[in-house]
């Protein structure tokens, strides 16, 4: 058993309330800490509602946990030096150091021998036209900090009408890609790594609408998506769940993004394996084993976004149909408000 009695966990939103639910059915309490309205507070033990800013909160939030972790990656830098001190924090700092910054990202991914999309830093406007000439157009213009589900990016076609996206940046070449793909991995501190099977991802606006597992994808393909994740999480010493996207190109799979945490592409897993993405991060973070990850169920992962969320009542009607809502109010344009899990047929083979 583990000495691990209490998660603190960084950020209140849905990643929270489904970590929080997982970390119950093994007997551990997390704590919340969000600044702001937390729909994990509707199934965690504890929340403390209190700016990033508020070191008595921090120390008080940090004294009250074993260890912690994180829901989303765009923690202030301030509030973890202060955290560090008093409780270990995983995944590590070096884990969010990489994946809070597009070129540290980037840079870090071709230095362990992983392909990424051409790329090139732009610091200010005025660095824009070199690095439109390095790289080329069409290219995305992408925030280095902050940006996800879509914000922060600007598509540049013309040279000529680049637009500016306010903040440094950095811009990434257009990728000939026929798929995307994302593989959950996780990694105990022992070293153990057990990875989920990959799933197929179908984005609507620049959001993930849905994700399919199987992929489809011929088995070696599969395979080495996981070797590259596994690649990645040992490089980084990374203790937690990562989700890892890859494009797949006429020259073989590349890597789009790293987040180190538990991830919305593999909210399927709740429907198609013993373990889930949850379930695991919760066992690695908590210093237990690592279920294996094995897939069950084929399984079909819908976001409900906006005013998805009407058709809850149709969809509580069908069946093999796993609902997930985040308890959120508003149904905003593109706010999540839940996910469907759609089993699909048992499983035929197991990676």
């Amino acid at each position: 058993m583990s000495d691990i009695r209490t998660i603190g966990i960084l950020g209140g939103g849905q990643l929270g309330r489904m970590l929080s639910a997982a970390a119950s059915r093994l007997g551990i309490r997390c704590h919340i800490y969000e600044p702001g309205a937390a729909p994990a507070g509707d199934v965690a033990w504890q929340v403390t509602t209190a700016p990033y800013e508020d070191e008595a909160a921090l120390r008080a939030f940090a004294q009250s946990v074993d260890v912690i972790t994180y829901e989303f990656e765009n923690v202030p830098t301030s509030a973890l030096d202060l955290l560090e001190t008093i409780r270990p924090i995983h995944p590590n700092r070096r884990a969010l150091a990489v994946s809070q910054d597009r070129l540290s990202e980037k840079t870090f991914l071709n230095e362990i021998g992983l392909k990424t999309a051409p790329f090139a830093n732009v610091e200010a406007q005025a660095d824009l036209p070199a690095a439109i000439a390095a790289v080329g157009t069409p290219a995305i213009l992408k925030t280095r900090r902050m940006g996800y589900d879509g914000k922060g990016q600007l598509r540049i076609s013309d040279p000529a009408q680049a637009g500016w996206t306010g903040a440094p940046s950095v811009l990434e070449g257009f990728v000939d890609f026929s798929d995307e793909i994302s593989v959950i991995i996780a990694r105990a501190a022992d070293g153990q790594v057990a990875a989920f099977d990959p799933g197929l991802n179908v984005h609507r606006d620049g959001i993930l609408h849905r994700t399919t597992v199987p992929c489809g994808l011929p088995a070696a393909l599969t395979t080495d998506a996981i070797l590259m994740a596994a690649k990645i999480v040992n490089a980084l010493d990374y203790v937690g769940v990562m989700g890892v996207e890859l494009f797949l190109t006429p020259s073989g799979l590349i890597v789009n993004e790293v987040a180190p945490r538990v991830h919305n592409s593999g909210h399927w897993t709740q429907a198609g394996c013993v373990v889930d993405q949850f379930e695991q991060h919760i066992r690695a973070v908590a210093g237990l084993p690592l279920g294996d990850g094995k897939r069950h169920a084929d399984v079909v992962m819908e976001n409900l976004i906006g005013d998805d969320i009407d058709r809850v009542p149709q969809l509580l009607s069908e069946s093999g149909c796993q609902l997930h809502l985040y308890g959120k109010g508003d149904a905003k344009p593109g706010r999540k408000m839940g996910h469907v899990n759609r089993i699909t047929g048992q499983a035929r083979t197991v990676t």
